[in-house]
Formats: structure tokens, sequence, C-alpha cells
């Protein structure tokens, strides 16, 4: 599965950790996550976010 780096801050979504503090489970593929979902450090939506 691949990882996605948030344009602004540098989070990286690893899909076998998942956010699970934002109720995403690891496992989670990117095309999967809700289009509400926004990063977890600076709250930017996923449109910001670059395959890696």
């Amino acid at each position: 599965m691949e990882s996605y780096e948030c344009e602004i801050c540098g989070y990286i979504y690893n899909p076998a950790v998942g956010d699970p503090d934002s109720g995403i489970a690891p496992g989670t593929k990117w095309e999967d996550i809700p289009e509400d979902w926004v990063c977890p450090l600076c709250g930017v939506g996923k449109g910001d976010f670059k395959k890696i």
C-alpha cells in the first residue's frame, strides 16, 4: 500500500498504521478514507496530500 504525505506540514499517512485518533483503522487504504478527513497535524484536507 502506498503512503501519502501532507504537502503543508509533512505528515505521512501510512495505511499500515492508519489514523486511530481520527477513527481510521490500521489497514485502511487512502481511497477508503472519508473525503471529510483532515490531516491530524495541520487540518488540511485530502486534496493537499501527494502519493509518495
